[in-house]
């Protein structure tokens, strides 16, 4: 196994506005080997996700920046190929934050296994895993939709905007979505949403004035920008504005000029910006709910895959460019790497 490379990509230089193919390095090492307690794993599908832009600069935030020179992190789900666990065995699926590498080693016990029922295991990383999960505490818990109410969802067709409209749709509300394509506006209307505007076509004040002529009550902002600015103004007495994500900025070198927060003021809105890891105490009821719309056929999922490691950048550029349907992924390694 010594022999064999490990390839994994690096962060070469920190961005200045949109990354480029510069930024990153793909480098090969050797194939570590587990020490007394530890397991060996092949990596078989990891996640590009939003946030990971933010981790690209060098400025403090809720997690720590990605180091130029070093090997970048994210979730992935690999096999156990070789293991000197008591806890984890050869053929075991665990999911982990060491994605953007093909190989690593780790303590057995740090690792999530999971159940090898679930297939494709790539659902571990997006409508089961970290995708999912801040979906369902995001709106639920933060949100609070209440049968009858309008919820309005930025990125309708992305990976956690496809699902909030689908849960919100569940609790009985009225659900209106942004996208950036026809097809995207489809998609969303494929998965339930009630209606959905594409941003590139109608500016979201003039939609949602259309579309919310009653105003909204949960707005889950994954954008930011001219669809927040839009929203704000158009929020119904005591709404809930759930900060996701704010992808529009996350590229740009000077902060545009933000939204007037009088409205917030006006209406007693409530404004949650949120980080699902603070929520861990949520994990076994949103595996046991998710797990259950799944198999009842509520819940539908998508994914864009990208294949090869090399590849990583490419597919992280892309999510940014918003060339996803769903849940993006880059496939690493082949589905079953202990008979690869």
């Amino acid at each position: 196994m010594a022999s064999r490379v490990n390839r994994e990509v690096r962060l070469a230089a920190r961005p200045n506005g949109f990354p480029k193919d510069s930024d990153f390095d793909v480098a090969e090492t050797p194939v570590p080997e587990p020490d007394d307690g530890e397991v060996l794993v092949r990596n078989v599908y990891m996640s590009v996700d939003p946030y990971m832009r933010g981790r690209m600069n060098d400025t403090k935030s809720y997690a720590p920046s990605f180091r130029v020179g070093e090997t970048m992190q994210g979730g992935a789900v690999g096999q156990v190929v070789k293991s000197r666990s008591n806890v984890l065995a050869e053929g075991d699926w665990v999911n982990s934050m060491m994605g953007w590498r093909e190989y690593y080693t780790a303590d057995g016990s740090s690792l999530m296994k999971i159940d090898p029922a679930l297939a494709p295991v790539s659902k571990a990383l997006g409508v089961l895993g970290l995708t999912g999960w801040t979906a369902y505490v995001g709106l639920l818990d933060l949100g609070q939709p209440k049968d009858g109410e309008t919820v309005f969802v930025s990125a309708a067709s992305g990976a956690v905007g496809s699902i909030v409209g689908q849960i919100a749709k569940l609790k009985g509300c009225r659900v209106v979505g942004s996208a950036g394509s026809a097809e995207k506006i489809a998609r969303a209307r494929e998965v339930g949403y009630d209606e959905a505007f594409n941003y590139k076509e109608e500016s979201p004040a003039v939609a949602l004035d259309r579309l919310c002529p009653d105003g909204i009550d949960v707005c889950f902002e994954n954008v930011g920008g001219d669809h927040l600015e839009a929203a704000l103004p158009r929020m119904r007495t005591f709404g809930r504005v759930i900060l996701c994500g704010l992808i529009s900025q996350y590229n740009a070198t000077r902060m545009p000029p933000g939204p007037s927060l009088v409205p917030a003021l006006a209406n007693r809105l409530t404004i949650r910006g949120f980080i699902v890891s603070d929520h861990f105490d949520r994990l076994p009821d949103f595996l046991r709910d998710m797990g259950g719309w799944i198999r009842d056929g509520l819940i539908k999922d998508e994914e864009t895959v990208v294949e090869g490691i090399e590849n990583a950048p490419r597919a992280f550029m892309g999510l940014l460019r918003g060339e996803n349907r769903g849940k993006m992924l880059v496939k690493i390694g082949p589905d079953s790497p202990l008979d690869g």
